[in-house]
């Protein structure tokens, strides 16, 4: 497949970090092209880190490229029959059924490949000798519940998904190793009373209280509303009433998340980063549950243990970096955000909207500017995870790299009056 660069015509979406773009003559397909730029906190694109375009899309060719090879899914059941952690009954459910399947012909992707930068070829296996920003990926339907009101309540009916095929599954399935500070999870968790998180470590599935940087005894997963004005955590039974799958195809889904989240584990390992979370998204296509979306470091939370000044701390190697950033060096605007979302849960619109109704009349702080010198620190992060991913550097030489990377975003904070601040929220006791 050839589909030349100068035959895209306009996107026809385009969002805070990607753009899609249909094919000429194949409906069947589309084009995805990554940004360098990043948005947290839902506020669209905040930042840009030089070449982390082509840096994402890399890691998701190779990655989602693997994904279709048996050979990765023997590791990953390599890698839970020595997971000591793990009881009995729990790997043995890991590994039959769906792995097994996997073991035998792969994951089901909807990746087709990458563009090559120059040619326009598309390379369904390896990178292209001009690596681009642009992957093909095969289509779904994206459909979205119907909003209904009920005594002031924002209510949404998913009644239509389960008699549709081909459509993108209304979930965000998260897959957690551990428990980060700030993870939505760990933080609706500390705001329980003691009875509910009881129940809640139940719904989990965890075995003792949550505490913060823990690495769990056996993966959880949680689950997200996905077409909704805002995510909105759901329990597992409601997840399932929900997403229009069957109750086998939804475990199915659900086991392919965790058993996803255990690839990049694998992968991750190799260069001295540990995996908390990650997030999937998944469609239906007939009787195959198919991985869609993007997958790379803004997917996940990877992070590495370093010593700087007597403490140990924790530093992320994926957008928590950012979100640590503005949340200790512009504390006023992340205030103003939280106004703004608490107004618009309440009156049930998109709370951006409000955002930038408060900044234009002045009652909120204007959208912060990083640091150059940050965003420098970021790209060394991503530039030594891509020559990794491309085969350029061996993993013991990405591990010293990343970690000079972390010690030198240690550093920065210190230099900026901020290491009791960092050391707060990623530190280490």
């Amino acid at each position: 497949m050839i589909i030349a660069p100068s035959e895209l015509s306009e996107p026809f979406y385009e969002g805070s970090v990607q753009r899609l773009f249909a094919v000429p003559g194949d409906d069947r397909v589309m084009v995805t092209q990554t940004t360098a730029r990043g948005s947290v906190f839902d506020v669209g694109a905040l930042f840009e880190i030089p070449g982390h375009d082509v840096n994402r899309a890399v890691f998701r060719h190779v990655l989602y490229s693997r994904m279709g090879d048996p050979a990765l899914w023997h590791s990953v059941r390599e890698s839970i029959q020595n997971a000591s952690e793990l009881s009995d009954d729990f790997r043995a459910e890991l590994l039959n059924g769906t792995l097994e399947k996997c073991c035998e012909s792969g994951a089901v992707t909807h990746h087709e490949g990458m563009l090559d930068a120059v040619t326009g070829e598309v390379s369904e296996q390896g990178v292209p000798e001009n690596a681009s920003s642009c992957n093909v990926v095969r289509k779904y339907q994206i459909l979205k519940p119907e909003r209904c009101e009920f005594l002031g309540a924002h209510l949404f009916d998913y009644e239509k998904f389960p008699r549709e095929d081909g459509f993108v599954v209304p979930l965000e399935y998260i897959v957690r190793f551990g428990i980060t500070s700030a993870s939505s999870v760990f933080k609706k968790y500390r705001s329980m009373d003691e009875g509910s998180r009881k129940a809640f470590e139940q719904e989990l599935g965890v075995s003792k209280p949550l505490e913060a940087w823990q690495y769990l005894e056996k993966p959880i997963s949680d689950f997200t509303s996905k077409f909704e004005p805002e995510d909105r955590m759901v329990s597992k039974q409601e997840a399932i009433a929900m997403c229009g799958l069957n109750g086998d195809q939804f475990v199915d889904s659900a086991k392919l998340a965790v058993l996803g989240a255990w690839a990049v584990r694998v992968l991750l390992e190799e260069i001295g980063l540990l995996l908390w979370d990650i997030k999937w998204e998944f469609a239906k296509d007939g009787d195959e549950i198919v991985f869609v979306d993007t997958i790379d470091t803004d997917s996940f939370r990877a992070t590495a243990f370093l010593e700087h000044g007597g403490r140990k701390f924790v530093n992320h190697y994926n957008k928590q970096a950012m979100r640590d950033y503005f949340t200790l060096m512009h504390s006023d605007w992340i205030d103003a955000i939280k106004v703004a979302k608490a107004q618009g849960q309440e009156q049930g619109v998109d709370f951006t909207g409000l955002l930038k109704a408060g900044q234009d009349r002045g009652d909120y702080p204007a959208t912060p500017a990083v640091d150059p010198e940050f965003i420098a620190i970021q790209q060394q992060k991503m530039d030594w995870i891509r020559d990794f991913m491309l085969g350029n550097s061996e993993g013991p030489e990405v591990k010293v790299g990343l970690s000079e990377a972390g010690l030198k975003e240690i550093r920065f904070y210190e230099t900026a009056g901020k290491l009791d601040a960092f050391f707060e929220i990623n530190g280490v006791s």
